[in-house]
């Protein structure tokens, strides 16, 4: 009842001031593999529409004196990751306080991107952290569509409108055009790394944006990170007066109330999207 009784007494003329209010520091959870879709079957999924509200919250804190965010993903869609990463630090500009990212199992490829939107990162030394890098995966079908007598049959307007089509054969100039995108998409994710580490980089190894990754340990001696320890050990020792509150986002009804999000097809998009949510984790073993 005393916390209830607090809340009451501070709300009464007078008397709110003579309670002692702890500061806050508030924890976003930013675990799952980043994409656009929905989340699946098993993990979550990071974006832009499901971590607003948790972001969002983490914020307005009255009593804010830190955020911090527990990063635990794999990577995924850049657009998503550049697109949260501006979030946090638009929210963090308007509040004017320090943002620290703590990277868990695994904070690689999109996963550092977010955590590059805090102004401090730190890790296990048995985190995996870095993979500074793009990469695209799919399968070729041609063969087996021979092989089962079917017949593929498209119509495009447009000599480029047909690219890295998985039921035909590969080209040269196909696979020559995705690589200059994923150089462009590399360029930027160097760009944005190098805007947010700054000096703290340790750019005597050439291998720094190789896509490579790292234990938290040797992201350490590169300057990925900039300590080793927990979240909770860190924000006892910063932040010993403070609570720590945990920001959860706003789940749509139907989650509430434990309804699926489909049937039929939808149910088929889902295990296809689970399954490369998986292999995108088992990337790193996980």
């Amino acid at each position: 009842m005393s916390g209830m009784t607090d809340k009451l007494m501070s709300r009464l003329p007078g008397l709110g001031d003579r309670i002692d209010r702890k500061p806050v520091v508030a924890v976003v959870r930013l675990h799952g593999v980043i994409t656009p879709t929905p989340s699946p079957i098993g993990r979550g999924a990071i974006n832009l529409n499901s971590v607003e509200s948790a972001l969002t919250r983490a914020f307005e804190h009255e009593r804010l004196v830190a955020v911090a965010l527990a990063v635990n993903s794999p990577g995924g869609a850049p657009t998503q990751s550049a697109l949260v990463a501006e979030r946090i630090r638009q929210l963090a500009g308007r509040k004017n306080v320090p943002v620290i990212a703590f990277c868990e199992d695994v904070a690689a490829s999109g996963g550092y991107w977010l955590a590059c939107a805090a102004d401090e990162i730190y890790a296990h030394s048995t985190s995996l952290v870095g993979s500074i890098g793009v990469i695209s995966a799919g399968f070729g079908l041609s063969g087996l569509i021979e092989r089962v007598g079917v017949e593929r049959r498209v119509h495009t307007a447009g000599t480029n409108k047909l690219r890295l089509d998985p039921f035909l054969a590969e080209k040269a100039e196909d696979v020559e055009w995705l690589g200059g995108l994923q150089g462009e998409l590399h360029d930027q994710f160097v760009a944005w790394v190098t805007e947010r580490r700054g000096d703290k980089l340790n750019k005597d190894h050439e291998d720094l944006f190789s896509g490579e990754v790292w234990t938290g340990a040797t992201a350490v001696k590169r300057g990925l990170v900039d300590g080793l320890g927990t979240l909770r050990g860190v924000l006892a020792e910063r932040f010993p007066d403070a609570e720590i509150a945990v920001a959860e986002p706003r789940r749509p009804l139907l989650a509430r109330l434990g309804v699926g999000g489909g049937m039929g097809a939808g149910l088929l998009g889902a295990a296809i999207q689970a399954v490369e949510n998986r292999a995108t984790w088992s990337r790193f073993g996980l």
